[in-house]
């Protein structure tokens, strides 16, 4: 696990300067790999590397140079992430071309396969990563980031050339010799402001964007970035007949979470392994699973001093039944305040979910014991398991309405008073699909926006983001379109983003076994009555875990990550949120007396306006730190104990 950077330059002049200007860019993003720093140069390309190691932590050192024995030295790569398979595609390699292996890393078996495979390799690779190969002898760079974007691989182009790097705060620190100016991207704080996080591939900067999730690219230098999607997900239910097929059907997904587990435990032998443990079944399978491969297997907790905004009890329930070491971190609105500048500035754009800063503590407090923890992200996209999910089921009725009556229910439902019981669901129910869901976040609608954001555009809309998708999945199920749908927005956008971001602050590797191409393979084949059924989400993973989980987590309903922002913003954090509002200087992007005024709504209890404010309060901290440059966190030097 790694930062990366790395830059192809479009003049020999630019060439020069990018080999002092990168190896200072690397210092921003010295937390993602405190182990060894180094970069490499030829006359065209100039690479950074910041690792964190678990592999071969004595010879897999980055950047990287191998070539077949007839140009050692045709290839330089660096690669941020973990290849899970690389043991098999090295004994493939071996068989197939005879290639021979310097090292016992993993990184080696992606060049080697690229050498061999050329862009195809890429469609070998299990695992998360981002990474930059240079081909001296054609003169060409080509990269790759992983299937669903668990890894980050931002990108900026001026006339000096192209740059590539884990962390846009590198990119910043090149924008200059890059040529490429530091705007704001009006068009992506509205697309943030509704959605709660910045879409891909765009960033709060213009000249700045991000590589997609599932997508490769080729550059040569002074050209154009040529990108490929090599990944194309689709949810092909197949039908269940009986309760034979549902067991094999819930047997085949125990075993490949088992395998992927298996897989993502990888590490040498004194690099130690933890889990992060909710009270929900996800965090629950990783680590039962996880401990059958680490019997000191240790599990980490965040939770709050608020009745009803903790899920500590039933974590410690779990950890007791499991049969693990329990490591608690209990936050508190102080703490959440004091630690929030730090944590924008390593987010690098503004994510509005609350739970990141817990989790940003529980990182903090892992990292003391373990060098890298499983969590289980990707399971509800993948299985069907957010209650939203269940909202065609609610709506049915309305999609045997005629078309002419349905809109006349959204008419009368825009004359219903804010907070009326039904209205939300006569305005939802009168639209089809494609117009009322654009991810698991739904925040400012049109007319609140408006009402805050100075900039706001008609032209500008949530199904600028959602629309190829959607096209993508016509004919699909509707269920399997709104978890086609969650991949490209709410999962990469929000929960792979910070996940990534807070736990990479602590120089912590989080991996995911839930995002895993087999695992994937299984998911989408399985049947919508399989995944909402006798009241619940997430049926046929249920049944496949129950004999893997404790009883008591097995039909918990989903709780998410509370955080109690919304009591908070109205106690112990409501001067706090004043004070954010009064010293920010976006008054030619917002309307801040709006702001305030939506505050002390939200004060007084007539309305809970917490995720808004959440949003705004979080692009606030942003612009103070990234465009007014007003607030400035001091940034620790990454320590960690003395033997991990």
């Amino acid at each position: 696990m790694c930062g990366l950077l790395g830059m192809i330059c479009a003049t020999e002049t630019a060439a020069v300067a990018a080999r002092v200007s990168v190896a200072s860019a690397l210092r921003c993003q010295r937390h993602r790999g405190p182990d060894e720093s180094d970069t490499w140069a030829d006359a065209e390309v100039v690479f950074g590397f910041n690792r964190l190691g678990f592999i071969d932590l004595e010879h897999s050192h980055q950047p990287l140079v191998w070539g077949p024995p007839d140009a050692p030295e045709r290839y330089t790569m660096v690669f941020n992430g973990e290849i899970y398979n690389y043991r098999e595609l090295r004994t493939v390699l071996a068989a197939t071309f005879g290639t021979a292996f310097n090292t016992d890393g993993d990184g080696e078996a992606i060049v080697a396969a690229y050498h061999h495979l050329g862009a195809e390799a890429v469609k070998k690779l299990r695992g998360m990563f981002a990474f930059l190969i240079w081909d001296s002898h054609e003169k060409v760079v080509f990269g790759a980031r992983d299937q669903f974007g668990i890894k980050p691989l931002f990108y900026s182009a001026g006339p000096g050339g192209v740059a590539f790097a884990s962390e846009k705060k590198s990119l910043l620190e090149l924008s200059g010799l890059l040529g490429v100016p530091e705007e704001l991207d009006r068009t992506a704080l509205q697309h943030y402001l509704v959605l709660q996080y910045v879409p891909e591939p765009e960033s709060l900067h213009t000249g700045i964007r991000r590589v997609e999730s599932g997508t490769s690219f080729q550059i040569a230098p002074g050209g154009p970035v040529e990108f490929t999607r090599y990944f194309r997900p689709q949810f092909t239910a197949k039908p269940i007949h009986g309760e034979a097929e549902a067991r094999a059907l819930h047997e085949r997904i125990a075993d490949v979470l088992r395998g992927s587990v298996a897989k993502h435990m990888i590490s040498d032998p004194d690099v130690t392994v933890g889990a992060f443990l909710s009270g929900g079944i996800d965090s629950t399978a990783t680590a039962t699973l996880a401990k059958e491969h680490n019997p000191n297997l240790i599990a980490f907790t965040a939770g709050f001093e608020r009745e009803g905004y903790s899920e500590v009890d039933v974590a410690a329930e779990s950890a007791a039944a499991i049969g693990v070491q329990h490591v608690v971190r209990t936050v508190s609105a102080e703490e959440m305040m004091e630690a929030l500048p730090l944590i924008v500035w390593y987010l690098d754009d503004p994510v509005a979910d609350p739970s990141l800063v817990p989790l940003w503590f529980i990182a903090r407090e892992a990292r003391k014991h373990v060098k890298a923890v499983l969590s289980g992200e990707g399971a509800d996209e993948l299985f069907g398991g957010y209650t939203i999910y269940r909202e065609p089921i609610s709506l049915a009725p309305f999609e045997r309405v005629p078309g002419g009556v349905r809109r006349l229910i959204g008419k009368v439902s825009k004359k219903i008073p804010e907070g009326t019981r039904g209205k939300d669901l006569l305005r939802r129910g009168a639209l089809p699909l494609e117009d009322r869901y654009y991810g698991n976040a739904r925040n400012f609608r049109d007319d609140q926006l408006r009402a805050v954001l100075k900039t706001y555009s008609d032209g500008v809309g949530f199904t600028d983001v959602t629309a190829p998708w959607y096209e993508v999945s016509r004919g699909w199920d509707p269920v399997a379109r709104m978890q086609h749908v969650d991949l490209y927005t709410w999962l990469r956008g929000d929960i792979l983003a910070k996940a990534d971001k807070v736990t990479m602050a602590n120089s912590l590797e989080l991996r995911v076994p839930f995002l895993d191409t087999e695992v994937f393979k299984i998911a989408a084949s399985i049947p919508l009555d399989q995944k909402l059924a006798s009241g619940t989400t997430k049926y046929a993973l249920r049944r496949a875990l129950a004999d893997i989980i404790p009883p008591h987590v097995l039909n918990r309903p989903k709780l998410g990550f509370p955080v109690p922002i919304r009591l908070w913003l109205r106690d112990e954090m409501y001067g706090w949120a004043r004070d954010v509002i009064a010293d920010s200087k976006t008054d030619e992007l917002l309307d801040k007396r709006a702001v305030l005024g939506m505050l002390d709504e939200h004060k007084t209890g007539k309305y809970d306006r917490s995720r808004q404010l959440w949003a705004v309060l979080m692009f606030m901290l942003w612009h103070g730190i990234f465009v007014e440059h007003r607030i400035t966190p001091e940034i620790p030097e990454p320590v960690y104990p003395v033997k991990l």
